[in-house]
């Protein structure tokens, strides 16, 4: 199973993001568990300094943007 996280105190692009995240696990049948989280110390302690972020098994994957649908497929298909 893959590890999503989503880094980000709820703004609309964090919004944006977790939401785009939940549709391609589903769509793809991809098997994942996604977690939003919303602790500031815990975001910081995954050296991002933009939200929102994207963690794919404890790895960051970006931060500050929202990465293209099939960016984020790759990046979920390749663990």
């Amino acid at each position: 199973m893959v590890s999503v996280k989503i880094l980000g105190t709820g703004c609309k692009k964090c919004q944006t993001l977790e939401a785009k995240v939940r549709e391609l696990v589903t769509s793809n049948s991809i098997d994942a568990e996604v977690e939003k989280v919303t602790d500031l110390q815990k975001i910081v302690g995954y050296g991002i300094m933009m939200t929102p972020g994207l963690v794919i098994n404890e790895k960051v994957k970006s931060y500050g943007i929202i990465p293209k649908d099939e960016q984020i497929i790759n990046w979920l298909k390749e663990n």
